[in-house]
C-alpha cells in the first residue's frame, strides 16, 4: 500500500508517462502480431526484392501441395527445412530465367499451356488425381469436369471435410499449372542457348575418332611419394606467385564463418538407469499379480507401447518383445531386460493366446436417427429383420447404403493406436464367427455388423508390455546444464575455450565455411538461434548455451571467423597451393633422375628406383585412361594414345600421381560405321547439358542475396 501511494503522490505526469509507456509497448506487440515481417526482405534476386509474407505464402503453398499428394498431415523438421529450401530454389531459378527470358522477347500463353494439358504426356500431369482409372494415363476430361464442378460447389450444401477436400485439390491444380508454365519458359529458354551450341561435321568426325580409336600401352611411372616431403621447401614467394595466377579460381560468392564449438549430448546417468530398472521391476511384479486390468498397469509404467486388448499377430508387438513371444509362458511375466537396438527397459506378460483368422469379410449397415433411443430403436428394428431372415443387401439398400462385403485384415489395424469406438469396432469384428450379426452400439450410432467369410489362421497374442526408454532425470540435466553453464561463465574467449575444453571434459569440434542457407549446426536440431548467433557475431566472440535438440543437446559457439564473399586469402588456400608446388617440385626431381638415367626402353625406366610398370589397354581419347600401378586417373595417358608414334617411348611425362614414359605397342579402331547426323545429334545433346549449365552464371550475375536465416 506504501509503493502505491507513493505512486499515487507523483501526480498526474507520471501517471501519463506510465499510460504512454504502456500503450507504446502493447501497439507495439500488436502490430507485430498483426503485421509480422511486414517490412522485412529475405532475399534479393536481380535487384527485385522478396518478402518474408510473400516467401511464407510460397512455403506454405508448396507444404499444401506436398501434405495433399503424399497424404500427411504433418511434416518433420527435416522435411520442412528441405521445402523451404526447394521453395527458395526454385524461386530464383525461375526468377532469374523470367528476367532472361523477358530480355529475349520468350513469353509462354495460356494456349500453350492449354495444348501441353490437351496432350497429357507432360511428366507433371501423370502425378496429378486426374487419371484414367484403367490406363492410369492423364484425362483432361476428369480434369474439365472437376473445374465445372468446383466453380458450381455449394459449400453450405456439403460437409466441411468434403469442402476441404475439394479446396486442397483446386490449390493443387492451380499449382501444377503455374509450374507448367514455369517450366515451359524454362525450356524455351534451354533450347534457345543450347540451339546457339551447333555442331559441324569436323565436330562430329573428331568426337567419333576419340570414341573408336583405341591403343594398347606399356607405362613405367615413378609416383611423386617416392620423393619425402622434406626434400622439397615452398618459398613464400612461390605460394604468393601462385596464388595471383590461380586467384579466380578461389572467388567465394557468399559470406561463410569459422566455428569452434562445443555439443554436448545428455544421456542418463547410472542412477538414472538405475531408478528405471526398478520402477520397470515394480511394474512387472504387478503385471504378475493382476488377471483383469492390464491397461492400467502398463499406463501407470509409463510404458512406450500401450497395452491393446486385442489378439494380434506377433509382428504388431516391438521386435525386441516379438524375438521372445514363443519362449515366454502364457501367465508368465518376462524380463527385466535391456534392449540396446532403442536403448529400452522391458518386461511383458503374454497374456492370452489363440489361433484366428488374419482376413475377416464382413458387411455393415449405418444407423443414425435423430435421438439416441430412436438410434437405438431403429438398429433394433433392422437387426431383428435381418435375423428374421431379411436380405442384408436389400435392407442396406433401403437405408441408402450397398451392404457390400469387405475385408479386414490385421495390417489395417495392428500397431495402431486403437481405443473407445475404433477398439470396440475391431474387436466385435475379428471375435465374430463366420455368417453371425451383431448389433453395435458406437457413440455416433449404431453399426449392423454381419461377418460373412474368415481366412489365413494364425497365432495370435495378447501381451501387456512394459517399455521404458533409459532417459535422464531432471537432476541430470540440470548437473550438466550447470557444470557447462560455469564452463562457459569462465571461458568468454574462443583462446580459453580452445585452451580449456579438453581438461574440462568437452570434446571441441569445429566447422569451416558455414553458410547461412544451413538450418543446423553439427546436425543438431534446434540450433537455428545459435547460426543466427554465428552470422552476427565478432571473430574471436564466444555465445551463451544453446539448449537444443530434442531437449537433450548442450552447445556453444565459438566465431574463429569471417569469410567475406570475394576473394578467399592466401592463408586460407595456401595449404593447397603448397601441395602444387610440392608436387610439381617433386616432378622436376624425378625428371632430372630419369634424364640422368639415360633410359631408352621402358624396362630400363621401370629398373629405376621406386619405379613401377603397368600396361594400359583400350585407352581412347574420350575417356581418362586409369593407371593401376599409380592408383590415378591420368588423362594425359589419353592424350598420347591419341597422338603417339607405335612402338616409340615418349619422352618424361608429369601426370597426377608421377612422372610416367609411354610407349604405345599396339592400335586398333572400333568396329562403328560414322553417322554423321547421329554424331551431331549426340553433340547436340551434350550442348544442351552445358547450356543448363549456364544457370550457374545468371545466379552469378544475378546479385542473389539469401537472408531468410533472419526469420525462417
Amino acid at each position: 500500500m506504501a509503493t502505491l501511494q507513493n505512486i499515487r503522490s507523483k501526480g498526474p505526469l507520471l501517471v501519463a508517462v506510465i499510460g504512454l509507456a504502456l500503450f507504446a509497448f502493447i501497439a507495439g506487440d500488436a502490430w507485430k502480431a498483426i503485421q509480422p515481417h511486414q517490412s522485412q526482405d529475405i532475399g534479393e534476386v536481380n535487384g527485385n526484392s522478396l518478402s518474408a509474407q510473400d516467401y511464407q505464402a510460397l512455403v506454405e503453398e508448396y507444404t499444401d501441395v506436398i501434405k495433399f499428394s503424399t497424404g500427411q498431415n504433418a511434416l518433420s523438421e527435416e522435411q520442412t527445412n528441405q521445402l523451404k529450401d526447394e521453395v527458395w530454389r526454385n524461386y530464383v531459378n525461375n526468377k532469374l530465367i523470367e528476367d532472361e527470358a523477358k530480355k529475349m522477347g520468350l513469353t509462354v500463353s495460356d494456349a500453350e499451356i492449354q495444348a501441353v494439358i490437351d496432350a497429357g504426356v507432360n511428366p507433371m500431369l501423370q502425378q496429378t488425381p486426374f487419371r484414367n482409372q484403367t490406363t492410369g494415363a492423364f484425362d483432361k476430361d476428369m480434369l474439365k469436369k472437376f473445374l465445372v464442378d468446383y466453380s458450381k460447389m455449394d459449400r453450405r450444401q456439403m460437409p466441411a471435410q468434403y469442402v476441404e477436400y475439394y479446396d486442397g485439390m483446386y490449390n493443387y491444380w492451380t499449382f501444377i499449372e503455374k509450374t507448367l508454365s514455369q517450366n515451359i519458359l524454362a525450356e524455351k529458354y534451354h533450347v534457345l542457348i543450347s540451339s546457339c551450341l551447333l555442331s559441324n561435321p569436323i565436330e562430329a568426325k573428331d568426337a567419333f575418332d576419340a570414341r573408336v580409336n583405341q591403343a594398347d600401352l606399356l607405362l613405367a611411372a615413378i609416383p611423386y611419394t617416392s620423393v619425402p616431403d622434406s626434400a622439397v621447401k615452398v618459398k613464400e614467394s612461390e605460394l604468393k606467385e601462385l596464388y595471383n595466377k590461380r586467384k579466380e579460381e578461389f572467388k567465394q560468392y557468399v559470406e561463410t564463418r569459422d566455428i569452434k564449438y562445443i555439443d554436448i549430448q545428455v544421456t542418463a546417468s547410472p542412477e538414472d538407469r538405475m531408478a528405471i530398472e526398478n520402477e520397470v521391476t515394480e511394474s512387472a511384479e504387478l503385471l504378475a499379480e493382476t488377471d483383469t486390468d492390464y491397461a492400467s498397469v502398463v499406463r501407470s509404467a509409463g510404458s512406450d507401447y500401450p497395452y491393446v486388448d486385442l489378439f494380434v499377430g506377433k509382428t504388431a508387438f516391438p521386435g525386441d518383445v516379438a524375438a521372445r513371444i514363443d519362449t515366454a509362458k502364457v501367465g508368465t511375466v518376462y524380463g527385466p531386460y535391456y534392449n540396446v537396438s532403442d536403448n529400452t527397459i522391458n518386461s511383458f506378460k503374454v497374456v492370452a493366446k489363440t489361433v484366428a483368422a488374419d482376413s475377416v469379410q464382413y458387411k455393415q449397415i449405418q444407423v443414425m436417427a435423430e435421438t439416441p433411443a430412436k438410434t437405438k430403436e431403429l438398429a433394433d428394428s433392422i437387426y431383428n429383420a435381418i435375423k428374421g431372415g431379411a436380405s442384408f443387401a436389400e435392407v442396406a439398400n433401403k437405408y441408402g447404403q450397398e451392404g457390400d462385403a469387405v475385408w479386414l485384415t490385421s495390417a489395417q489395424y495392428e500397431g495402431a493406436q486403437l481405443d473407445g469406438d475404433n477398439m470396440k469396432y475391431i474387436s466385435t469384428i475379428t471375435n465374430m464367427g463366420v455368417n453371425e450379426l451383431s448389433n453395435v452400439a458406437l457413440g455416433q450410432g449404431n453399426i449392423i455388423l454381419q461377418v460373412t467369410n474368415k481366412k489365413a489362421n494364425k497365432d495370435k497374442y495378447k501381451v501387456a508390455v512394459v517399455k521404458r526408454a533409459v532417459e535422464f532425470s531432471k537432476e541430470t540435466y540440470r548437473k550438466a546444464y550447470n557444470d557447462f553453464s560455469q564452463f562457459i561463465s569462465a571461458n568468454t574467449t574462443i583462446d580459453k575455450v580452445v585452451a580449456n575444453a579438453e581438461e574440462a571434459g568437452y570434446r571441441l569440434l569445429e566447422r569451416a565455411d558455414l553458410t547461412s542457407a544451413e538450418h543446423t549446426i553439427g546436425g543438431v536440431k534446434g540450433t537455428k538461434d545459435a547460426l543466427k548467433w554465428a552470422f552476427a557475431a565478432k571473430a574471436g566472440e564466444v555465445s551463451g548455451l544453446y539448449e537444443a535438440g530434442d531437449s537433450d543437446h548442450l552447445m556453444v559457439v565459438a566465431l574463429e571467423s569471417v569469410n567475406p564473399a570475394g576473394y578467399r586469402s592466401l592463408k586460407q588456400v595456401q595449404d593447397q597451393l603448397r601441395a602444387e608446388i610440392v608436387k610439381n617440385k617433386k616432378a622436376e626431381i624425378i625428371m632430372s633422375q630419369m634424364k640422368a638415367a639415360n633410359a631408352t626402353s621402358i624396362a630400363q625406366y621401370a629398373d629405376m628406383n621406386n619405379a613401377v610398370s603397368d600396361s594400359v589397354k583400350h585407352v581412347t581419347f574420350a575417356a581418362p585412361a586409369y593407371v593401376a600401378a599409380l592408383r590415378s586417373s591420368e588423362p594425359l595417358v589419353s592424350a598420347y594414345a591419341s597422338v603417339g608414334e607405335l612402338n616409340k617411348v615418349s619422352a618424361p611425362i608429369q601426370g597426377n600421381a608421377g612422372v610416367f614414359v609411354l610407349q604405345m605397342y599396339a592400335k586398333d579402331t572400333l568396329n562403328e560405321t560414322y553417322n554423321q547426323q547421329a554424331e551431331e545429334t549426340q553433340l547436340q545433346s551434350m550442348n544442351a547439358r552445358f547450356a543448363s549449365r549456364l544457370l550457374n552464371d545468371l545466379y552469378l550475375q544475378g546479385n542473389v542475396v539469401d537472408s531468410r536465416y533472419l526469420y525462417f
